[in-house]
């Protein structure tokens, strides 16, 4: 576990129970959302990376969650990624306490690498990167092999690269004679640098004994991925992350502004765990 802690530690200041809250981008221009002002995502993006560094969040995560329906893979274009640099740019001036990453949905790997070098983050999250899956923008098929030469390529191999297993929303009949703890293998074997585990959907809660399974099945980081609560933050807190968006949005629903009252008490919780843990 040592030399997998090393390259955790570069980038997280915790070896476990980072808290990473999720800045949902609205919609890209194109999109059946778009409001028609880049401007005020980037502001939007700015401002709701400035709340999570006053309450004390280790890390945040900016996805391009508004742009539904998503496009598959290559057909996200470069006004997504542009709109999305720009962003996370400003995310990473503003967000200057901890480690900052990206996802560009979906399945759009490639563009969410290039993103996060041009932008200077520390992480990305990939989906599909081992085995195939239906998910809701149809078959995705495995990435590892392509995304991590491209990683090489354009110089990016200190960007970590985490990678959902499983996945929400998504079909595993394809595989269903494969465990999570034999995906969770695969991507290891595949040279992914954390495996992230989710429920059924945005803001379910992942399987306890699903978590536990994996931790003792790879030797690499294990991140939730969707559903921690105040409620069960105890459960999950022995993962090495905890990305939550819904849970910190007003109505614990994804598509509402931040709950700077929620966001606090959980913080607040998430400190006085700290603290009793000698």
């Amino acid at each position: 576990m040592e030399a997998i802690y090393t390259s955790w530690l570069r980038i997280f200041s915790r070896s476990k129970g980072n808290i990473v809250g999720m800045i949902h981008l609205s919609a890209s221009p194109g999109t059946p959302r778009y409001q028609g002002s880049v401007r005020k995502i980037v502001e939007k993006a700015e401002y709701e990376a400035k709340l999570y560094k006053e309450a004390g969040v280790d890390s945040v995560l900016v996805e391009n969650m508004y742009d539904i329906p998503y496009l598959h893979t290559q057909d996200v274009g470069p006004e997504v990624v542009s709109v999305m640099t720009r962003a996370c740019t400003r995310v990473r001036h503003m967000f200057d306490t901890g480690p900052v990453g990206v996802q560009t949905l979906a399945g759009a790997n490639k563009q969410g690498l290039a993103v996060a070098l041009a932008a200077e983050l520390d992480y990305m999250r990939a989906e599909g990167f081992v085995f195939s899956h239906v998910a809701d923008e149809g078959l995705m098929n495995a990435c590892a092999g392509s995304l991590l030469r491209y990683r090489k390529m354009i110089g990016a191999e200190h960007i970590q690269i985490f990678t959902d297993i499983k996945k929400k929303h998504s079909a595993h009949s394809i595989t269903e004679d494969v465990s999570v703890q034999e995906t969770a293998q695969a991507a290891e074997f595949f040279l992914s640098d954390g495996v992230i585990l989710t429920g059924s959907s945005t803001g379910q809660p992942v399987n306890q004994q699903e978590v536990e399974a994996v931790q003792k099945s790879v030797n690499i980081p294990v991140l939730i991925g969707s559903g921690v609560t105040a409620d069960n933050y105890p459960v999950y807190k022995s993962a090495q992350a905890l990305i939550i968006g819904s849970y910190f949005k007003k109505g614990h629903h994804w598509d509402g502004d931040i709950d700077e009252n929620v966001l606090t008490d959980f913080m607040d919780l998430v400190r006085k765990e700290r603290s009793s843990v000698p």
